[in-house]
């Protein structure tokens, strides 16, 4: 059984930044892409970013292309969003996924609970 658990969300000002975490439980976490999605109230969900299995490629969606920056730690099992330049409407729930496969271009298999990030005016 896959366990993500996403940390890291809270209030920040427009401008500031945050740095998201996903410890994922697992022996073959490196064997998978990661990425994180968002979705905000009466919107549906979004894809975000997403990091292949070795951390060699990224993808970012345009609408944080420039602010935001995932990396993963196959060492510690985790995968990281760090967003800088935040703005309200950044304000979402941000899921952690793991795809199926160790490219991004698969489905994601597994979702974490959720972290709440908020962007004050």
């Amino acid at each position: 059984q896959v366990q993500l658990v996403e940390s890291g969300g809270g209030l920040v000002q427009a401008g500031g930044s945050l740095r998201l975490s996903c410890a994922a439980s697992g022996r073959t976490f490196s064997g998978y892409a990661m990425g994180w999605f968002r979705q905000a109230p009466g919107k549906e969900r979004e894809f975000v970013a997403a990091i292949d299995w070795n951390g060699l490629h990224t993808n970012t969606a345009d609408s944080v292309k420039g602010r935001f920056t995932i990396s993963r730690d196959n060492a510690k099992n985790t995968v990281s969003l760090q967003m800088n330049s935040l703005k309200p409407e950044d304000t979402a729930t941000y899921y952690c996924v793991r795809y199926n496969g160790i490219y991004y271009n698969t489905d994601p298999g597994y979702w974490g609970q959720g972290t709440q990030v908020t962007v004050s005016s």
